[in-house]
């Protein structure tokens, strides 16, 4: 198993002393997305969903569909089973109601600040990275669908602010220039998410142990955004070393629009924060010692040595008149049995008492 800690990413540094990297605590980011239905008062309540969740960040979606879709675009199956055929309503139609004006984005970025939550949002395409930039976005999330866009990667990275890259659907070597693109357009404070692109994914192919990879080959920040339905994978990333976690939500799973049903609904989103919170205690920092609550317990439960017989003062002491029983913290631990056999007692030792250093020439 890879240490997270032993490479020397740079992390990111974010506004009011914030940090996401494997020296800092778990980022966790509320994913939004557009579960706001094109609805700024939905867009609002979602901000203090994820605020009262206990949540670092909530995330939305910034795009202009007729610049990241064509008209006649088919959808895709989950749009179909969650929004109806393209008969019905087009990817391009769905994506025109889904999204965000500049004054929107304005008013949830105000409401971010009185909430004490970061703003983000994930930019699909140039104009909208633009935009984001004027509000003056502390970084920017890069959409998997995203993630060989040389292009797009490009104009964002010479923002030079800080990014995070999900990779669903990446083979290795694409992540390894999608980054190396990244960092050579400007954009020195990077993490990438490890995602599978499937709603929802299935367990087996959560691929969580990919994040050491990535971490190793990229020499990065590493993540996961989860796809998976329950706890387990959320958990599971964490205790493999997590940096940042990300995971959708809504107002309710029952609303209109192709990604409610796979989301997590605000108590659930509460109960995962606070599991991901005890997770990551639970993880530890990975150096082996006694913990302050075990230190009563060591001297109560450990065995101490203890004379098995009376031994009269001026007795060498061999193997067969010590023993170890537990003292309640009084004697040599059992450790020391070899500093003690062979030794001479200086006084009488009575049966079943502990034995002390002082006691030995």
């Amino acid at each position: 198993m890879i240490d997270l800690n032993s490479y020397t990413h740079t992390g990111i540094d974010l506004p009011g002393g914030r940090r996401i990297g494997h020296d800092a605590s778990l980022f966790i980011i509320a994913e939004a997305g557009v579960n706001h239905n094109g609805d700024l008062g939905m867009a609002l309540d979602l901000v203090d969903v994820a605020a009262e969740a206990g949540a670092d960040a909530v995330k939305f979606q910034t795009f202009l569909a007729e610049h990241i879709i064509l008209r006649q675009a088919p959808k895709a199956q989950y749009h179909i089973d969650t929004t109806g055929p393209d008969s019905e309503q087009s990817w391009f139609e769905l994506l025109k109601t889904q999204e965000l004006d500049r004054a929107q984005h304005e008013a949830i970025m105000r409401r971010c600040a009185e909430r004490g939550i970061l703003f983000m949002s994930t930019p699909y395409d140039t104009p909208s990275v633009d935009i984001l930039d004027e509000l003056d976005i502390a970084l920017y999330k890069i959409a998997s669908t995203d993630a060989d866009n040389i292009p797009l990667l490009r104009h964002i990275a010479s923002k030079g602010r800080p990014m995070i890259l999900s990779t669903a659907m990446c083979a290795m070597e694409e992540v390894v220039a999608s980054v190396e693109v990244i960092r050579k357009a400007g954009t020195g404070q990077l993490a990438v998410m490890q995602c599978t692109g499937s709603y929802p994914a299935p367990a087996d192919q959560a691929n969580l142990l990919a994040m050491h990879e990535i971490a190793r080959r990229c020499n990065v920040a590493v993540g996961y955004s989860d796809h998976v339905p329950g706890g387990v994978a959320a958990i599971s990333a964490v205790a493999l070393g997590a940096c940042c976690y990300e995971k959708h939500f809504t107002l309710n799973r029952n609303l209109p629009g192709p990604d409610h049903r796979a989301s997590l609904e605000p108590d659930e989103l509460k109960a995962l924060v606070r599991d991901l919170r005890m997770a990551e205690q639970v993880r530890g920092s990975g150096s082996k010692q006694v913990m302050p609550c075990e230190v009563e317990n060591r001297d109560r439960l450990r065995k101490r040595l203890v004379a098995a017989r009376a031994v009269s003062a001026g007795t060498r002491l061999t193997a067969d008149m010590v023993t170890a029983k537990r003292t309640g913290g009084a004697g040599l631990p059992p450790s020391r049995i070899d500093d003690v056999i062979g030794r001479t007692v200086t006084s009488d030792i009575e049966i079943d008492s502990p034995i002390g250093i002082k006691q030995l020439d």
